[in-house]
């Protein structure tokens, strides 16, 4: 009986123990996931079957510096993009700053590095030769316009972006809502698909403003140049951080810093400058951190406060 009784014992310390190491394992494992093989997803800037041409080139650059097989695809949504990287199915995402603010919130994604883009001065919309990771939103209006500050686009047509995107709906959305004026409800909102579009609404007169990254005006200049001298900003928000390469958030910190390292590398080499800017207009990294985008979260919920 004793004999038993010490069987008994030795079994339910052997299972505890294994148990316990299963559980440290786990945890342990929680943030020390290493790839053996590299997906990459991006969400579609331009026309889904042009940016797939452009994103593939960036496989055998990535995996030159990684060492392992890299797959590049592109996403059909951001919200798809965000569901892929909290299934593990996705291990880095090409993200804008509120898209990556909800991909954090579900725990699904972590700021790696911040996008380094052509700056503009400011009103004229010309390039000044600068990288700048930060930008900000701007509001156009055709010139001539009898609209001259926020105030008077009370009653107004708009053009907006969609719901996620920071700069043509969150950002002015929610800083002027903080002034007093609700976009979504004392404006006649129109949702335009791309920046470029919503310039060349104001352009051809189908809208009375609209809101947009600044300086939008140069890529809708590539299909009508006037756009630069017959529209002009009347407002601009705070300064943002630029988009995102996010990773998901079980990454290990240490091929966190590797695929850090390779990015900073492939856009320094001439191939991969020309790869990145074709496929974002990035012209380099700089490291970011979660706080960077602080920011973009009070908008995030001074935006949903004027849809109430």
């Amino acid at each position: 009986m004793n004999f038993k009784k010490t069987i008994i014992a030795l079994v339910t310390i052997v299972i505890a123990v294994l148990m316990g190491a299963c559980s440290t394992t786990k945890s342990n494992n929680a943030t020390n996931y290493t790839p053996k093989e590299l997906n990459v997803q991006f969400v579609p800037s331009v026309q889904g079957s042009k940016l797939q041409d452009r994103v593939k080139p960036l496989e055998k650059l990535l995996k030159k510096q990684l060492g392992i097989p890299v797959h590049v695809s592109v996403s059909t949504s951001n919200t798809a993009l965000v569901e892929a990287m909290s299934s593990k199915k996705v291990d880095v995402g090409f993200i804008g700053g509120d898209t990556y603010v909800l991909a954090h919130k579900k725990k699904a994604a972590d700021v790696l590095l911040r996008a380094m883009n052509e700056g503009y001065d400011e009103p004229s919309g010309k390039p000044n030769n600068k990288k700048m990771s930060h930008y900000r939103s701007m509001i156009v209006v055709k010139k001539g316009s009898k609209i001259k500050t926020w105030k008077d686009l009370k009653g107004k047509k708009i053009a907006v972006q969609s719901p996620s995107s920071t700069s043509g709906y969150v950002a002015p959305v929610g800083e002027l809502y903080e002034k007093g004026l609700s976009i979504p409800k004392q404006t006649r909102m129109v949702q335009v698909q791309g920046h470029d579009q919503a310039i060349l609404s104001v352009y051809n007169g189908d809208v009375d403003a609209a809101c947009v990254f600044a300086d939008a005006r140069n890529i809708a200049a590539k299909d009508e140049p006037k756009v630069m001298t017959d529209t002009k900003p009347i407002y601009f928000t705070k300064w943002l951080p630029n988009d995102t390469i996010s990773v998901r958030s079980d990454m290990s910190k240490t091929f966190r810093k590797k695929l850090s390292a390779a990015f900073k590398n492939i856009i320094k080499t001439k191939e991969g400058k020309n790869v990145l800017y074709n496929i974002y207009n990035h012209l380099g990294y700089v490291d970011a951190k979660d706080s960077d985008f602080d920011i973009v979260r009070k908008y995030q919920k001074d935006a949903n406060k004027a849809n109430e």
